[in-house]
């Protein structure tokens, strides 16, 4: 998995500057990100705070898990029905 350079608090205090008033190009040239870094972190997390952010980023991870067991699960079904296909 890619190591990534900012953290949720240090990309929410980032947008923070930009809402008091910062520009978007001085806040980029600042913190050595491009244009569309900074535009995709505005997206994701603008209007965030670092609580919420933690709070998304459980939630993404309980989802991934979810995910995972829920194609285990289907995969077991094919399975057990292939298997029962043969027998009959």
């Amino acid at each position: 998995m890619k190591r990534r350079r900012f953290s949720e608090e240090q990309i929410i205090g980032i947008l923070k500057e930009h809402q008091a008033g910062a520009t978007a190009a001085d806040l980029c040239r600042k913190h050595g990100v491009s244009d569309a870094t900074f535009y995709k972190w505005r997206s994701k997390y603008g209007g965030m705070e670092v609580s919420d952010a933690k709070k998304l980023k459980a939630l993404e991870a309980e989802n991934a898990k979810l995910k995972k067991l829920l194609a285990d699960q289907m995969m077991d079904v094919s399975t057990l029905k292939e298997m029962l296909g043969k027998n009959f």
